[in-house]
């Protein structure tokens, strides 16, 4: 956690996290990094994912460890009337309460929200479900399944191919941080009202916001085909009624490719995005600087039914050099690209460790292991990245320390399974 004494934009925010697997966890962590108090509420046999595809034996798996860091956990069995007891006082106790249960699981544990209201009015409860009210409530919701269904499947991979998952994990911990949006509305506006609220995110409505150039393009369909996509470039315009898949296009005004680099290995590639102002220098790295003035090419107007061409051309010089080099030549002319870079060469890039992206974390039982640090950079509020923590490890600090339960009780509850 922060260092003592450094002031942090969430200090004295309690936050009590009721989430599992990614979606859930995402968000709490992100409100940790930011300097809430996260209490992390597992079931006394935790929450899956410490033992879900592991690394070392017995040992809280990375899956787990990379969407807890900064949190504290306790053990509670909210079946029990004792467990439901110690819930109510936690949530009294609490700013801030999220789950990603399946719909109606908190209901039926007998915390609905005009029952959280109840114990305590200022309380933000933040749900996130798969989806909203409607025909797909119950369906059971995974990172792809969101994909599928807000429309990101559909417009991505190639024209000619099936639909595609992107690796990006826009399903859940995209829907973790259009969460912690809403929560910290929610928080602000409490500041006027002295109320909480409700706070509901779905996993296929964040994937349809994030996928709104795609919509935008739907209704842009009904004008005509799409220039700037790959299926422009078919004798019959390549369209029907739907957005197609992009490939590596852009999506945007300024048309852009994956191009192959030396030595052909899987992400050697670079992404080159060709504005007006970049095709002359261009053309002179091609060797073919008659192309800037040719009215066949020297125009964004001309060049756009020829995208494919256009790429081609770049692959064809960009194919004899390595990516690094290929990104040393197009930036010194002011030419948008970047490398594709791997997951190995990530974890290896010395200025994203600089820049506390890619960061060492001691744990007691697995030794050092490697995560991703916060994205958002608060001037005043530092992030630092504490470890994961053990299976109700802060049972006696939480339970006795701040609810007073005594050493007695405590071994009872244990014994009799409630924490």
């Amino acid at each position: 956690m922060a260092k003592r004494g450094t002031a942090r934009a969430l200090d004295g925010v309690r936050v009590l996290d009721m989430t599992h697997v990614q979606s859930g966890p995402s968000a709490t962590q992100l409100l940790a990094w930011m300097g809430a108090d996260v209490v992390k509420l597992e079931a006394p046999t935790g929450d899956i994912t410490r033992g879900q595809l592991r690394d070392l034996p017995d040992v809280d798996s990375l899956y787990f460890t990379m969407l807890n860091c900064n949190k504290r956990s306790i053990t509670l069995n909210t079946k029990t009337t004792r467990g439901k007891e110690i819930l109510t006082e936690l949530i009294r106790r609490s700013d801030v309460m999220v789950e990603n249960f399946g719909p109606g699981a908190v209901d039926r544990m007998g915390f609905a929200w005009e029952r959280i209201q109840e114990i305590n009015p200022r309380i933000v409860y933040a749900s996130i479900k798969g989806f909203g009210d409607g025909p797909y409530t119950e369906f059971k919701a995974y990172e792809v399944v969101a994909q599928a269904m807000g429309g990101s499947m559909a417009t991505t991979g190639f024209a000619d191919g099936p639909p595609m998952a992107t690796g990006a994990q826009i399903g859940d911990s995209g829907t973790g941080v259009h969460a912690v949006a809403g929560i910290l509305a929610a928080l602000y506006q409490r500041e006027h009202t002295g109320r909480g609220q409700r706070v509901n995110v779905a996993m296929q409505h964040a994937v349809l916001n994030l996928c709104r150039v795609k919509i935008r393009d739907q209704q842009r369909l009904a004008n005509g085909p799409l220039a700037e996509y790959p299926s422009a470039d078919c004798p019959s315009g390549g369209f029907g009624d739907e957005v197609p898949r992009s490939g590596n296009a852009s999506g945007g005004g300024q048309p852009g490719w994956a191009v192959k680099c030396a030595p052909g290995g899987p992400n050697d590639y670079v992404y080159v995005i060709v504005q007006p102002a970049g095709w002359q220098p261009i053309t002179e790295l091609l060797g073919r600087p008659e192309l800037a003035s040719d009215p066949e090419w020297a125009t964004p107007e001309a060049r756009l039914p020829k995208l494919g061409k256009v790429f081609q051309l770049i692959e064809e010089w960009t194919s004899t050099l390595p990516k690094w080099k290929v990104l040393e030549r197009l930036t010194a002319h002011g030419i948008p690209c970047g490398p594709v870079l791997s997951t190995k060469e990530i974890l290896a890039d010395a200025s994203l460790a600089a820049d506390g992206m890619v960061v060492e974390v001691e744990h007691p039982e697995r030794g050092t292991f490697t995560t991703v640090g916060s994205p958002i950079k608060l001037s005043d509020s530092p992030t630092d990245i504490d470890r994961p923590p053990l299976l109700g490890e802060h049972n006696s600090e939480i339970y006795a320390g701040e609810l007073g339960l005594d050493e007695k009780e405590l071994r009872q509850l244990a014994m009799e399974g409630v924490i």
